[in-house]
């Protein structure tokens, strides 16, 4: 069936988004829109069309990868379960070669592209902080946690779930062997023992 005038091929975006990803962590921001396009299997009008720019692919990544992270969130239930899960998705999400590569990748560039590092890190990192302090403050108001500062405490929390992931990664060191939902089931209780209402 012909898609509708305008109409976004889902497929599509996600080879591109998929192709960038590969070929981001093998070449940083030197690959070219082109080799995205060819990789992606897809035209350079197709790509352009939906990523104007190496920028736009570079934030629609970072977005994609928050939006996974703080799936949890959005699925609802207890305070635990929500935080266990969430704790793992960040785990998987930073604790491996592929994203090492990904880290590196930005990092390198960022002294000569702060624009383009800053909103990766907006679209990113720094929304899976903000919707984690969002979700923090609604637990406050709920009575279910004592959040008096909920965006320190996303950063804590996700300090507390990576402890040195990141440097690990960024340093391609190997991670320690661990069982991710032990640690993050551990660290989610550590968490709400921190932050439980009084009384």
């Amino acid at each position: 069936m012909p898609r509708a005038p305008g109409q976004v091929d889902a497929a599509k975006t996600e080879a591109i988004l998929e192709a960038a990803a590969l070929l981001f962590a093998e070449r940083g921001l030197n690959a070219s829109m082109n080799e995205l396009a060819r990789r992606a299997g897809v035209s350079k009008q197709t790509l352009y069309n939906r990523y104007p720019s190496k920028a736009e692919v570079a934030r629609a990544l970072a977005a994609r990868r928050s939006d996974a992270i703080t799936a949890p969130l959005r699925a609802g239930g207890d305070v635990e379960t929500v935080l266990t899960a969430m704790a793992a998705a960040l785990i998987r999400r930073v604790c491996n070669a592929e994203k090492g590569a990904s880290l590196r990748g930005v990092a390198l560039m960022s002294p000569e592209a702060p624009d383009l590092a800053r909103a990766i890190y907006d679209a990113g990192p720094g929304e899976s902080l903000r919707r984690i302090a969002a979700w923090l403050a609604d637990q406050d108001r709920a009575g279910r946690l004592a959040v008096p500062d909920p965006q320190h405490a996303a950063e804590m929390f996700s300090g507390m779930v990576l402890g040195h992931g990141h440097l690990r990664s960024l340093l391609a060191v190997p991670h320690p062997d661990a069982d991710i939902e032990a640690r993050a089931r551990e660290t989610a209780r550590r968490f709400i023992r921190a932050f439980a209402p009084e009384g």
